[in-house]
């Protein structure tokens, strides 16, 4: 059997079990085998990527004050059919109060994500495979992509809150989060909800490349404020989001 049909073959699996669960965890070895039968280089900028964490911008849109969060974002879309994903125009990010009660309901502006790591075979072919389980959750859609990097980051004096919107969707139709890596930090336990707010389950992303998937549709998703271990040294926690939702079409 090919790469590209152990690829479709994983991604079709995966899609059946985010349809019938509304989530999926996915851990490294798992994750990292599925990339590479997309791009057999896919990690030749790992360390570049990886390392473009610490090039993060203070989130200044928190309304709770916090100055916890740094982040880049881009905005990419891709046809119905195949893996071709494009840069779309920079833009705001924008959710409504509906979905984000902390920061929703306005424009909120942040600086993109660095052309090359954008392009870099890690970012790209993280994207296509979501973009991959996308396609058979709903078939001949074209897809609106949100990429964000998020840096949150936690002191002695006080908890970093991955989630400071508490539990909540994001108002797409699909959401990929894999971690980057973890440094001096406890909990951040990702814990996912039905829509009538009862308790489905929960894990930790630690290891680089474990990863969350969520049909965003249905599940609501929360992650538990991080700590440092040793508060006399630095604790964040990086992880790449990706969100996925039905591009309109144009009418004729």
């Amino acid at each position: 059997m090919s790469a590209a049909s152990n690829s479709g073959t994983f991604a079709r699996a995966l899609a059946e079990q985010v349809a019938a669960h509304d989530f999926c965890f996915l851990p490294s070895a798992q994750l990292r085998d599925a990339l590479s039968s997309l791009r057999s280089g896919w990690r030749t900028d790992w360390d570049v990527f990886a390392a473009s964490w610490g090039d993060l911008v203070t989130d200044t849109y928190m309304a709770d004050g916090g100055r916890y969060r740094r982040r880049r974002y881009a905005v990419l879309s891709a046809p119905a059919e195949g893996l071709r994903i494009q840069l779309e125009p920079h833009q705001p990010h924008y959710q409504s109060l509906d979905y984000n009660t902390l920061n929703g309901g306005i424009e909120r502006h942040f600086e993109p994500i660095r052309p090359q790591v954008l392009a870099g075979p890690t970012l790209q072919t993280v994207a296509q495979f979501g973009l991959s389980v996308f396609q058979r959750l709903h078939p001949d859609q074209a897809a609106h992509i949100e990429v964000h990097q998020f840096r949150i980051e936690a002191r002695a004096d006080g908890e970093g809150k991955p989630t400071p919107e508490g539990v909540h969707r994001d108002g797409v139709d699909f959401v990929l989060v894999m971690m980057v890596r973890r440094e001096n930090v406890e909990s951040g336990t990702t814990e996912i909800f039905s829509p009538e707010g009862q308790r489905l389950d929960s894990f930790t992303l630690t290891a680089p490349c474990d990863a969350a998937l969520v049909n965003d549709q249905r599940a609501l998703h929360g992650v538990t404020p991080i700590h440092p271990l040793d508060p006399a040294k630095p604790a964040w926690r990086d992880v790449l989001v990706v969100t996925y939702r039905r591009r309109p079409t144009a009418q004729s």
